[in-house]
């Protein structure tokens, strides 16, 4: 009697027994990073529901709370598991809506530079001549000077350029150009080395022969074979993002006290740090570094198991 034929595997199935997972589930590492990430980024996406304190509330905001102690320190108050700051602000409701700016400004600065970046670096390798000499010319000149100077100069222009009443409003706009445009470069020449290579091979030159548009060749047939640098790329770049938005704002060109990220946490902790209020800016940048490194761990995790010369 025959067997019966195997049901078909769920997406589900597929995925739990890919290679991808496979390397992931035997990576202590990725795990332990994947989990801290996980923590601080749910913390930020549901600060309202998780946070026990509104720090933005004025009406719950009192200064005779100002600079207490964490709770198990001498003179803590139980309201407060990390203290609080000198205006009387929970530090760790302070810390969870400070970890979503943070976030926030991170991952939509990598989504413009990889936009920007793949777009950029698509046409000068598809096209080439003129266009391609051009782009890598203007990338070979941003790559000269550092990516914090690019930000602080495109900051400093839109600050002067915009009026004073919507600078506060648009900060968080303002960081995320700033940061993208400054790190596009990366991903363009990524893309283009990558397309140079795709353009000349059989599939593409099949698609021309038949009259496909060169525009869907790129998106449909290109395009889906670079992408896995730029995952790659776009993982690692996430960090510096973060890392980028938390030195301007450190620098007190970044988002206003009024919406602070973890780098506004750690400026304003930082002037009351000789004073033995330590607490106010030590959890904020521990926070920031247990995020970054979570962050680059996965990114080279990701690297290594998207590589097949390391299968």
């Amino acid at each position: 009697m025959a067997e019966p034929m195997p049901l078909p595997r769920g997406p589900w199935r597929r995925l739990f027994d890919s290679d991808l997972a496979y390397s992931f589930r035997h990576s202590p590492v990725a795990i332990i990073s994947a989990l801290v990430a996980t923590i601080i980024i749910l913390g930020a996406v549901f600060a309202n529901l998780m946070a026990p304190h509104d720090p933005f509330d004025l009406s719950t905001v009192s200064l005779l709370d100002a600079s207490d102690p964490p709770s198990w320190m001498e003179g803590g108050n139980a309201d407060f598991l990390l203290g609080t700051d000198s205006q009387g602000r929970d530090m760790l409701s302070a810390i969870l809506f400070g970890s979503r700016i943070s976030l926030l400004v991170g991952a939509l600065s990598v989504v413009f530079a990889v936009t920007l970046g793949v777009g950029a670096g698509l046409l000068a390798g598809w096209r080439g001549g003129m266009i391609d000499a051009l782009i890598m010319r203007l990338a070979d000149v941003q790559l000269s000077f550092p990516a914090i100077l690019v930000a602080l100069l495109i900051d400093g222009i839109a600050r002067t350029a915009l009026p004073h009443d919507v600078q506060d409003r648009i900060a968080i706009w303002v960081l995320v150009v700033s940061i993208g445009l400054s790190g596009w470069v990366q991903f363009a020449r990524t893309v283009r080395g990558s397309t140079l290579v795709e353009r000349n091979k059989e599939y593409v030159q099949a698609a021309r022969i038949i009259g496909v548009h060169p525009f869907r060749i790129v998106l449909g047939h290109v395009l889906p074979n670079v992408l896995t640098p730029v995952l790659v790329i776009a993982t690692i770049y996430l960090a510096n993002a973060i890392i980028t938005e938390a030195t301007l704002s450190f620098l007190g060109v970044g988002v206003p006290v009024t919406q602070p990220s973890l780098g506004t946490l750690i400026r304003v902790g930082n002037s009351f740090l000789f004073s033995g209020e330590w607490w106010i800016t030590l959890f904020p940048a521990i926070t920031l570094a247990a995020l970054i490194l979570s962050v680059n761990l996965l990114g080279d995790w990701v690297r290594d198991a998207l590589n097949p010369r390391l299968r």
